[in-house]
């Protein structure tokens, strides 16, 4: 068959490289793709994923017998209505239950509709009543904009003044919507979940995503810089209880609420002292998450959507390995930074996954701020760690910056 993946990043490379390995498979095709992927896909740069007339007409003149998009800003604009209006499969949610991640707010009123396990919460759409919430609220509080931020729209206020700084940076107007949050204390971890409706499938195996830009988790939130699994730590019966009182719960609601989540709903939990609970929701993998993930599985993804899309039984084949992946990013990032600088030193055989590089002659030069995510394997985690830090320093850069700790939480 010929599977079209949409996106440009580490995720969408990885997608395209497992799906490279399926029997089911025979063409694949990227919009817009990245250069590194071009060994392995027909790559489309013309075509912007914003662009969902042309990626429709793309689909239909080429065959293609499943599309999957990768990253959240299509799903929540509508390209999944689009393509299914036309008859094309899609892996990934409609517009409508997109919302899980796109609004902040949507999730929210839904888990407390269904008594679901989150932080409490208050929402507030102007900046004046924000601004006399923060003198009364208790510290930390988390602020966290509603709609998509790129992982950067959550701020965690330690203090009153922090708290001022945040509510003037997320309201970049006098209206808009925050949602202030009760901070929670615990273990972090995130759970792929494969959802076709009322038919729920979690992964049997989580990862740990590192969101702070620096070590020790300092600084600003990011997209994420580095990730692990499996996560030992966190055992099976917290994933357990992860399924129970979460995943089956949060897909049954969309689905009494009408609305059809057909793709992969991702988890982000907090394991506190009272149980697991949910600190968000993305309607689609997690990058860097996805890479590390499906770098460990064995089993064919591509078979395992055909499944999901039939309602029929879907085991994992996990290696029997750990999986460790540390992200170079732009000196700056997420704050400004430059681009076009020269990065060498790697190779695309499975061990380093493309975020923000793109080929100017003979050259990969920096286009985005997550720039390049080196993988390291190994029998246990600390092996793994050792293995990607190694893969790292093969890496020329002098505009790159990375986090030491990749996995630390792991390693006893």
């Amino acid at each position: 068959m010929k599977v079209l993946v949409i996106g440009t990043g580490g995720r969408e490379h990885i997608l395209v490289h497992k799906l490279n390995q399926s029997s089911l498979v025979n063409k694949i095709f990227a919009i817009p793709g990245n250069d590194a992927m071009s060994d392995i896909a027909e790559v489309h740069s013309e075509i912007a994923e914003t662009e969902h007339d042309r990626i429709v007409e793309f689909a239909n003149e080429n065959n293609i017998s499943w599309v999957i998009i990768g990253p959240e800003q299509p799903l929540t604009d509508g390209l999944a209505d689009k393509l299914q209006a036309k008859q094309i499969k899609v892996f990934g949610p409609n517009k409508a239950a997109a919302q899980i991640e796109g609004s902040k707010l949507f999730a929210k009123q839904l888990m407390e509709k269904y008594n679901i396990p989150t932080a409490e919460y208050k929402e507030i759409t102007n900046k004046f009543d924000a601004l006399q919430y923060i003198e009364t609220c208790e510290y930390p509080v988390v602020l966290k904009k509603d709609g998509l931020a790129a992982g950067k729209g959550v701020i965690i206020a330690e203090n009153y003044e922090e708290a001022v700084e945040a509510v003037h940076l997320l309201y970049s107007q006098e209206l808009g919507t925050v949602v202030f949050e009760q901070f929670l204390e615990g273990e972090e971890f995130s759970l792929m979940t494969f959802v076709n409706g009322d038919y729920v499938v979690p992964f049997d195996c989580i990862a740990q995503d590192h969101k702070r830009a620096f070590d020790e988790d300092k600084g600003p939130n990011t997209g994420g810089m580095g990730a692990y699994c499996p996560v030992p730590h966190i055992d099976q019966k917290i994933l357990e209880r992860t399924n129970q009182e979460i995943a089956q719960p949060i897909a049954q609601a969309m689905y009494k609420e009408g609305y059809m989540f057909f793709g992969v709903l991702y988890i982000g939990v907090i394991l506190t002292n009272e149980g697991p609970k949910v600190i968000e929701f993305n309607a689609r993998f997690g990058d860097p998450e996805a890479q590390v993930l499906l770098t460990r599985m064995e089993s064919d993804l591509m078979q395992h959507i055909l499944d999901l899309e039939a309602k029929r039984e879907i085991t994992f084949k996990w290696k029997d390995a750990s999986i460790v992946g540390v992200m170079l990013a732009s000196k700056g990032y997420p704050g400004k930074y430059e681009k076009g600088k020269i990065v060498s030193g790697f190779n695309l055989d499975g061990n380093y996954f493309v975020s923000g590089l793109k080929k100017d002659k003979d050259n990969f030069v920096t286009s985005g701020g997550r720039v390049i995510l080196a993988l390291g394997e190994g029998h246990d985690i600390v092996s793994a760690k050792a293995n990607a830090y190694k893969a790292v320093e093969k890496i020329k850069s002098e505009a790159l910056f990375y986090r030491k700790d990749i996995s630390n939480k792991a390693i006893k």
